[in-house]
């Protein structure tokens, strides 16, 4: 399964970029976003940008991300409003 993962630039390059994300900081490849300035929030994934999100989008993705981990683990009374925001509204 492929899972995009949200990462912040914190030190921007024409084809790689330094970003923070949940794993610890990573090497990005930029080719298909372009560079981007340090701060800009992307959603990566298997190590390369694959577009520019907000970074209220990058909590909520981390957010849904702890729930799949909580799921996986057979977390028991998981709060889904908690890890899925606006979900049990749709």
């Amino acid at each position: 399964m492929c899972v995009g993962i949200p990462a912040q630039i914190i030190e921007s390059g024409e084809f790689v970029s330094r970003c923070r994300t949940r794993n610890g900081e990573e090497q990005i490849n930029m080719m298909l976003t372009g560079p981007k300035p340090e701060g800009t929030w992307l959603l990566t994934f298997l190590g390369s940008a694959r577009e520019v999100i907000s970074e209220a989008d990058a909590r909520n993705i981390d957010k849904a991300l702890d729930g799949l981990s909580a799921i996986m683990s057979e977390v028991q009374d998981l709060d889904v409003d908690h890890y899925f925001p606006g979900l049990s509204e749709a």
